[in-house]
């Protein structure tokens, strides 16, 4: 079985290089880009300028294999890939969420951006905390780790 999805904009950074890049949003704190929006998804965002942050879907177009194993960012330990955020997967979707600081027409101006420069967009959604937010995660592998994050960007261990 396949899925197709149509690409909905594209997602413009600084990040032009997948080395260097901000491993997680919040490791971008400050980095603005833009998102251009296909004129026929325009009406699509009306209504969304009240969000302050929104979680968008991209294809991380640039990973082209994957592994099932992977020593994920922030670790020094094979890991499965589904355990992980790491972008080499079998299906090339990434997740983001950032700041919307606003909205020009088709252009949202958005910041904390870990996404590599000429990303397709494949969706926008408002973050709300009382959705995403689980009272008594558990944090796996990483509950030791994040303490210890010697490096906050990307080597080139995915590229």
């Amino acid at each position: 079985m396949s899925v197709k999805f149509n690409y909905i904009g594209t997602i413009y950074t600084p990040h032009d290089s997948n080395v260097g890049v901000p491993v997680q949003p919040i490791y971008a704190n400050g980095i603005k880009g833009k998102i251009v929006l296909n004129e026929e998804y325009l009406d699509g965002i009306s209504d969304l300028e009240g969000f302050s942050h929104i979680t968008i879907l991209f294809h991380l177009h640039k990973s082209n294999t994957y592994k099932l194993k992977v020593i994920p960012f922030l670790d020094d330990v094979f890991r499965g890939v589904f355990s992980t955020r790491a972008p080499k997967r079998p299906n090339a979707i990434g997740l983001s969420t950032v700041k919307l600081n606003s909205i020009n027409g088709n252009v949202l101006e958005i910041e904390n951006v870990d996404i590599l420069n000429g990303t397709p967009l494949l969706d926008i959604k408002p973050y709300i905390p009382e959705f995403d937010y689980h009272e008594g995660t558990k944090l796996g592998w990483y509950a030791n780790k994040k303490n210890n994050i010697s490096s906050r960007t990307s080597d080139n261990r995915f590229a």
